[in-house]
């Protein structure tokens, strides 16, 4: 472990903070899905300088809810999440084809007057592995993307500020030093700061490629709760090579698997129905970990 690296003073259940045993940013959340598509993926296929990485993903989810995505490296999962906001556009060489709606909206239609990717990607916001804080104050880091999508005016900044920080539970613990570097903060705070700096832009939608996996133990369980309390208010897919994580949260899970080299969905379904009663012998041999 590099010793230069933040660490949390949390060290076991006991120590974590009296707020957090009951804390809940989201007390009166409303149903957690909603019976009606807000993905829709059609045919849909990425490859990486013309060698494909997914193929044939056709999937539908639901308004709402937490989707968790889980199979071996290399099976398409980040990659599936990488073109539900076009980051996919960035990378040299990668091709996507087929179709992917959202709102009824084709996003992979670039000839569409309604596809506006800074639009979209205000409107899907994504959380990686690794914490990724700017370089700036825990302040700059909310008022970066504020400014830049002309959300608030100065007055009312500080406020939206307080209100995201109190959502994601870090209000309490960094309101004495907004001003300080974000990359002075533990790992899981820096994680639930670049959350904040999602949420600040009022999406619809939060990917979640594996937002706990460079966490500690207590860490994860915060982000964790953190991530399930945001069901029913947005859409929510996870990527995760945790499967007890994946039973505990998700309403949905979708298991991916390489076939020939080729990433594809295998299976699909209500989350209880996968774990407890996979169809394809595939996703029984990788959950019972015969597979994988």
């Amino acid at each position: 472990m590099d010793s230069t690296q933040p660490t949390s003073s949390i060290k076991s259940v006991q120590d974590i903070p009296t707020e957090f045993q009951t804390w809940a940013p989201y007390p009166s959340a409303q149903p957690c899905c909603e019976p009606n598509t807000h993905i829709r993926a059609e045919e849909l296929s990425l490859a990486y300088q013309g060698r494909l990485a997914l193929q044939h993903l056709n999937l539908e989810i639901n308004k709402g809810c937490l989707t968790a995505l889980v199979g071996p490296s290399g099976c398409g999962k980040t990659s599936f999440l990488m073109s539900l906001n076009r980051l996919t556009d960035l990378i040299q060489g990668c091709h996507v084809s087929g179709r992917l709606h959202m709102n009824g909206i084709d996003i992979l239609d670039i000839l569409s007057p309604a596809t506006n990717v800074l639009q979209l990607r205000r409107m899907v916001g994504m959380i990686f592995q690794k914490p990724t804080v700017f370089p700036f104050s825990i302040r700059n880091n909310l008022e970066l993307p504020i400014r830049e999508h002309s959300l608030h005016t100065h007055t009312t900044m500080a406020s939206t500020i307080e209100t995201i920080l109190g959502q994601v539970g870090l209000w309490n613990e960094v309101k004495d030093r907004l001003d300080h570097p974000a990359q002075g903060l533990s790992g899981g705070q820096q994680q639930r700061l670049c959350l904040a700096r999602a949420l600040v832009l009022t999406p619809e939608i939060l990917l979640l490629d594996e937002p706990c996996s460079a966490l500690d133990p207590i860490s994860s369980g915060i982000v964790e709760d953190l991530i399930v309390s945001l069901r029913g208010h947005y859409t929510v897919i996870i990527v995760t090579h945790n499967l007890a994580q994946a039973r505990r949260i998700a309403d949905y899970v979708g298991f991916f698997w390489p076939i020939n080299g080729v990433g594809e969905l295998i299976e699909y379904g209500p989350a209880q129905d996968i774990f407890q009663n996979p169809q394809h012998e595939l996703t029984a041999a990788y959950f019972s970990g015969a597979r994988g």
